[in-house]
């Protein structure tokens, strides 16, 4: 951005150093210090603020596709109330839209024959058996000290 070297940087010290003197030097590095810092400070705000903005554009975007996506698969035709073999053959030619994750195109199954719920305990995998070692013996613990 600046294309100031060192030699330039030593020569502005050099005129502040003359300019101000050396005992309200201090006093005016700090003022300095405290307006960079202000001013960080409203760049950050303003970063923060316009990324919010971005943010929720993107959050209405994406609410929008859903609720376009939404009013399709709620248009689509109810395939419930058919025969078994006119409910598949449907579902077959009725491809315009994603399938759920995990669906097939077979009919859907019954209460009947849906498996049982996982519990808790079936969620997490058993840990394998470690082979058991001998410890060492412990050694003779130590007297306290006086």
């Amino acid at each position: 951005m600046f294309d100031i070297g060192y030699s330039e940087l030593l020569l502005i010290a050099i005129v502040t150093l003359l300019v101000v003197g050396p005992k309200e030097l201090p006093n005016l590095l700090r003022t300095v210090g405290k307006w960079t810092a202000k001013a960080r400070s409203m760049a950050r705000h303003f970063r923060s603020g316009f990324d919010t903005m971005v943010r929720e554009a993107e959050i209405e975007e994406m609410n929008k596709q859903w609720a376009s996506h939404n009013a399709a698969i709620m248009a689509a035709p109810d395939f419930t109330d058919l025969p078994e073999p006119e409910r598949d053959a449907d579902l077959e030619t009725f491809t315009d839209l994603p399938a759920p994750a995990g669906a097939t195109p077979a009919s859907p199954a019954t209460a009947a024959e849906l498996p049982p719920p996982a519990s808790a305990g079936d969620a997490t995998p058993a840990k394998p058996k470690r082979a058991r070692t001998k410890k060492p013996a412990a050694a003779a613990p130590l007297p306290p000290t006086p």
